[in-house]
Parts: C-alpha cells; structure tokens; sequence
C-alpha cells in the first residue's frame, strides 16, 4: 500500500510514524480533532446534532448546563465515548471555557446545540486549519454563507459590531457574532479567556486579530433551531458585545493584522 493510499484508508505507517484519520478523499489528517458542544436542556435537538458529525472526529465533549431534562443520557446513549463536563458557573463563555480545558485534541472546534449548525461542515474548518490557518472563523455572510435564523434586528446589529470591529481592531471579518469557530490548542495561550456569556464569541474574534494569528473565513449556514427557544436576546447581548469591544479596545496593542480569506461554499449534509 502506497504512503497516500495509508493516508486516505486511515492506516498506520512504519513504526514511529503517525496514524492518519481519513477526513476526506482528498485529505487525511494527523491531529486530533475535539468537538465541543456546550447544552442545557438540548436532549431533543442532540439527535440530529450528534448525526451530522463526522465519524473521524477525535471526541465530542458535552458541557452540560444543569440540565433538568434527559440531555446528558441522551447524549451517552447516542455516542458512549462523549465526554460529560458537569457545568460549575452559567452561561456559554463559562461552558467552553470548561469545554476547551477538558479537550484532549490538536484541533478544537465550537458547535451549539441547538441544530442550527451543520457538522458536515467541519471538515471545511479542519482543511483551513491543516492548510496553515491558526483560526478557521465561521460566516454567515461570506460568499457561499447564509442563515434561516436571523431577525431584520440582529442582521443589523451584527453588521454594525462587525463593522466596528473591523475598524478598531484592522479585522476584516464579514460575521462577528456566530459561535461556529474551530482553531488549534495553542490559541488558548493568546486568546486567554476571561468571559462567561454570549458575547465570548466577540471576545475569541478580537483577541485573535489581535494576538497576530492567521484567520481563514469558512462560509457556513446556519439553520433554524429544531427544538426550544433561544436564550439569545437581541438588545441585551448587542450591549453586552459593545462593552467587550469597548473594553478589549482599551487594551494591550494589536500585533500584525490576521488575513481572512473565505473558502467556497460547502454543501449540507442530509439529516
């Protein structure tokens, strides 16, 4: 067998060689990845979420909330090997703090729970990052992007946050407040977070521009959310993300500006 059909099949090299896990029929990769999803009262929506992963992922960690419905067996029963981290604070920021800390994997890669998210797309995250970009950032309005879950409100003030961004910080992010994100471990050394809510996904897009790092945009889609009803509260959380912005924009000066390149679109995954 060839060193590229090992390499697509999955196998094993000569003795202190890697392993590579078959990502697609173009690539195969050595780092492992981790997902991490972050769930309070998700047990109905966990089913399609858990479907749509790929197979070739390292791990799935499940940061559960306090739920008080049937998430965490939910999840055990869908995937044995998921690994439960029981919550200490509230709110999203202090889940993936948790999460990212439980991880084992080189790649780490951010997916809600909601359903809204496709976990096909992950393989465009991972080719991103084993292509040479330290952060792959999920966009809703790149080319080949969209979004079933937005109201008139939220595009606007998304806009206008991103915008602001861009400007303050020298990013060129099209979509700054969309939680699907995946970079490599060593990016919790720069991005060093310190925030408990939703305006976390701000804080990581920030501290990344201006830690220096290469930022790649992945057209991403999001969906509408299967089951419940969304925390996320369109004045609120635009506050909240304003005062992260004014804040982190009183802070330590910016290294080089990150490139952001999109990739092209990708395809979802059937459920």
């Amino acid at each position: 067998m060839t060193s590229l059909a090992r390499a697509l099949t999955g196998g094993s090299g000569p003795s202190g060689q890697q392993s590579y896990r078959p990502v697609s029929t173009h690539l195969a990769i050595a780092p492992p990845v981790s997902v991490v999803i972050p769930a309070m009262n998700e047990a109905e929506n966990l089913p399609y979420v858990f479907t749509s992963l790929p197979e070739w992922i390292h791990e799935v960690v499940l940061v559960d909330g306090n739920s008080t419905d049937d998430t965490v067996a939910v999840a055990r029963e869908l995937r044995s090997d998921v690994k439960v981290v029981p919550q200490r604070g509230k709110g999203k920021g202090d889940a993936l703090i948790a999460g990212f800390a439980a991880c084992t994997g080189e790649i780490m890669v951010m997916v809600d729970a909601d359903g809204s998210a496709d976990g096909a797309e992950i393989v465009s995250y991972v080719s991103a990052l084993v292509g040479g970009a330290d952060f792959a950032k999920g966009s809703r309005f790149a080319n080949g992007g969209g979004t079933d879950d937005m109201t008139p409100i939220r595009k606007l003030g998304n806009r206008v946050l991103t915008g602001l961004v861009n400007r303050k910080f020298g990013a060129r992010y099209t979509d700054l407040c969309y939680g699907y994100n995946a970079f490599w471990r060593h990016c919790l050394d720069d991005i060093d977070l310190d925030c408990a809510g939703f305006e976390v996904e701000t804080l990581i897009n920030i501290r990344i521009v201006r830690a220096g790092l290469r930022v790649q945009e992945i057209p991403s889609h999001e969906y509408e959310r299967i089951h419940g009803t969304s925390n996320l509260r369109a004045v609120r959380d635009g506050l909240r993300v304003l005062r992260v912005i004014l804040r982190e924009r009183g802070g330590r000066p910016n290294r080089a500006p990150a490139a952001v390149r999109p990739q092209g679109p990708q395809r979802r995954a059937a459920r």
